[in-house]
């Protein structure tokens, strides 16, 4: 249970800095062979789509004009990329993605900042994150330089979708399948690499208001050995039917369960902190270690790198339990729980259906830690705080 001076992943991520022309001479750059951002071809819509109301914009309903596509073959690798409006897409029946989970995407955003440049945040990590996920799911290999620029070069194509809002985003969605024409169970010989954008608001009807979570053992949603590191598509669709039951229950997220214990892993789709006096009397902020069965969040990170930053309390990558956030309730230890993810960027928690009790978790938006890290973030993400981590469109 020790401090941690520093995610294990965050020294390992190349950074990248200013616009996408640099990222392929900052460390980022893969020696295998890939499409090229150079080679990009693009076709503009002639007509553009009339733009959403943001107000009351159901999350990911809205799309811009233009998507990105790439394909690959065994027998040709990659193709050329290609920038083109926005369709649907056509696939053979007996597709590995369809049949097989051979999928898998990524979460990332655009922020439209008060100068009126766009920005990414911390773009290098989605891409590190994608690449581990293609090759867990045999997947190709591919330049994460060269997505990015393309990525980038989309958004640019698209700029004018990136809301002109400090409450609203533009939400990026690359997404990679498994495309050969076979019912075989076996590394697929085809695929396709795209990537979509969509303009959003608010991700969780309730805003910023704490969240109420159901947590049993009933269900789980990921294992050791498993793909719950990684951000595939069938983690999430296996765990609707949790989140309806959930509902059921008059709860709005289901807080994620896992071993004989009940050790606390995620919550919903987000990852999960408690902020907390420990059992030795320290002030600590812990989270869950990434131990195979959590996803890396982005957030997450740069959660953790704040706080060790500030230096104000413990920051701790531990195992919690629901025995422990039970003690820590009674004995008036727990100050505050929230969630943390692309979408939500911070979310309290507020309530636990636990075994038939309701576990009152404490907050005050006014001064919580929740509310101060949104700020920081979302400061940095819309450029108001100058930061290494944003990505300059």
């Amino acid at each position: 249970m020790a401090s941690v001076p520093a995610p294990a992943s965050a020294t390992s991520a190349p950074s990248l800095k200013g616009t996408g022309a640099e990222a392929s001479s900052n460390g980022l750059s893969d020696s295998i062979p890939s499409f090229k951002a150079c080679d990009l071809d693009i076709d503009l819509v002639q007509t553009h789509k009339p733009k959403p109301d943001l107000a009351g914009l159901a999350f990911g309903t809205a799309f811009t004009d233009h998507m990105l596509t790439v394909e690959w073959s065994y027998q040709g690798g990659w193709q050329r990329p290609r920038i083109q409006p926005f369709g649907n897409l056509s696939i053979h029946p007996a597709c590995s993605a369809l049949h097989y989970a051979i999928q898998l995407f990524e979460g990332m955003k655009a922020y439209r900042g008060p100068d009126n440049r766009v920005r990414l945040f911390r773009p290098e990590l989605n891409m590190n994150r994608m690449l581990k996920s293609a090759l867990r799911a045999c997947l190709p290999s591919f330049d994460r330089a060269e997505l990015l620029e393309c990525i980038r070069k989309l958004v640019e194509v698209d700029q004018e979708w990136v809301p002109h809002s400090d409450a609203a985003s533009l939400y990026i969605r690359p997404t990679f399948l498994g495309t050969e024409p076979s019912l075989g169970v076996k590394k697929p010989s085809q695929a396709l690499l795209y990537v979509i954008l969509s303009p959003v608001g608010s991700y969780f009807t309730t805003g910023a208001k704490p969240v109420s979570l159901w947590a049993d053992s009933k269900y789980i949603r990921s294992w050791k050995g498993g793909t719950g590191d990684c951000k595939m598509g069938g983690n999430y669709g296996a765990s609707i039917f949790a989140q309806y039951e959930a509902v059921d229950y008059g709860c709005q997220q289901v807080l994620w369960l896992y071993g004989d214990d009940h050790q606390i892993t995620e919550v919903g789709t987000m990852n999960l902190f408690l902020y907390w006096t420990n059992e030795k009397g320290e002030e600590e902020l812990a989270t869950p270690p990434l131990d195979g069965i959590i996803l890396p969040g982005i957030t997450r990170q740069s959660i953790l790198e704040l706080a060790v930053k500030w230096k104000e309390f413990k920051v701790c990558e531990r195992y919690l339990t629901m025995s422990d956030l039970r003690c820590g309730l009674k004995e008036n230890r727990v100050k505050e729980m929230f969630g943390s993810g692309t979408a939500c960027v911070v979310s309290p928690v507020g309530r636990v259906l636990y075994q038939g009790e309701n576990l009152q978790i404490p907050y005050q938006q006014e001064n919580s830690l929740a509310s101060r890290l949104l700020k920081e973030l979302t400061d940095i993400q819309y450029g108001r705080t100058p930061s290494e981590w944003s990505f300059l469109v």
